[in-house]
């Protein structure tokens, strides 16, 4: 039997003892207040955090990937922070890779059992074809999915940097990866319900690994995603925006450059800015690995 009584996930929340008796105010109103614990707890972890970025930022640049693996809520948040990084930052769906125990139907509807092989989280990493140059992060509440555990064992096997995210000290992820993330939000609102406070705190965290990471990579410039794919009109809007706010040039001019440099918010900037035209601008940048602020001190 496998004893959970160890765990901070697991534990009683002293504060919520009468929650099947109070109000819906008092229910939300007690939610909030374990809430704003969250941002709390991680600000513990924020060195750990940053190694990982710097982990993740060296292996994009040479070709790798970025890979969370995860089982039930943890693998969720995982597919759900990889799906929005292409709109994002116009980046491959294949850079930011998010593995849940059980496949992509498991996102909608829990696969039983799928969480508990070690062999399931290894055969999805070699049918992903892992690399040394991917960083793997395992992410789970607990700190204990077999899943997990079996893929950062792998990934570990053939030279992969591997990260941990849990919510339990001593974890058993923790332990594997070559650096953990272990934040401690205390016990849910609800016992055991670790979509909550958990959720959150691992939610957050990869928002700060994933948008770190590909400012590292020179997806941003100042605090603009210049590389955001234009694929709706509020999108299109976006890119002309961006693209006014650091030149200064009008609308109309804005939708010229931006049609002259197909669409590519980036390589609009640099022939504004340096004067150049679409071919000169998309070599500048290449100079520059993507990097605009480079550009224009090569310029």
């Amino acid at each position: 039997m496998i004893d959970l009584s160890h765990m901070t996930t697991e534990t009683r929340n002293k504060n919520t003892m009468g929650l099947s008796k109070m109000t819906s105010l008092e229910i939300v109103s007690q939610m909030n207040r374990e809430d704003a614990n969250v941002p709390k707890a991680i600000k513990e972890v924020l060195p750990q955090i940053a190694e990982v970025v710097d982990w993740c930022v060296a292996g994009l640049s040479k070709g790798g990937r970025i890979i969370y693996m995860g089982a039930g809520t943890s693998g969720r948040l995982g597919v759900l922070d990889a799906a929005e990084c292409p709109p994002t930052f116009g980046v491959s769906p294949n850079m930011v890779v998010g593995l849940i125990a059980g496949g992509e139907k498991a996102f909608i509807k829990a696969i039983e059992g799928a969480e508990d092989s070690v062999e399931l989280g290894k055969q999805d990493l070699i049918d992903h074809n892992l690399t040394n140059n991917d960083v793997v992060i395992g992410i789970a509440a607990s700190g204990r999915t077999p899943y997990v555990i079996g893929g950062l064992q792998y990934a570990n096997s053939i030279g992969c940097n591997t990260a941990s995210i849990s919510c339990n000290v001593g974890s058993e992820i923790g332990k594997i990866a070559k650096k953990r993330i272990e934040v401690v939000v205390g016990p849910e609102v609800l016992t055991g319900s670790t979509r909550l406070k958990a959720g959150t705190a691992q939610k957050l965290i990869l928002n700060m690994i994933s948008t770190a990471s590909m400012v590292g990579i020179g997806k941003c410039y100042e605090n603009l995603m210049v590389d955001v794919m234009q694929t709706n009109e509020k999108l299109k809007v976006r890119a002309q925006n961006i693209l006014m706010e650091v030149t200064g040039i009008e609308r109309e001019m804005a939708k010229k450059v931006l049609e002259q440099a197909d669409g590519h918010v980036k390589t609009a900037i640099v022939m504004v800015l340096t004067n150049s035209n679409k071919d000169e601008a998309v070599a500048l940048l290449n100079k520059a690995e993507g990097h605009i602020s480079r550009a224009l001190d090569i310029k």
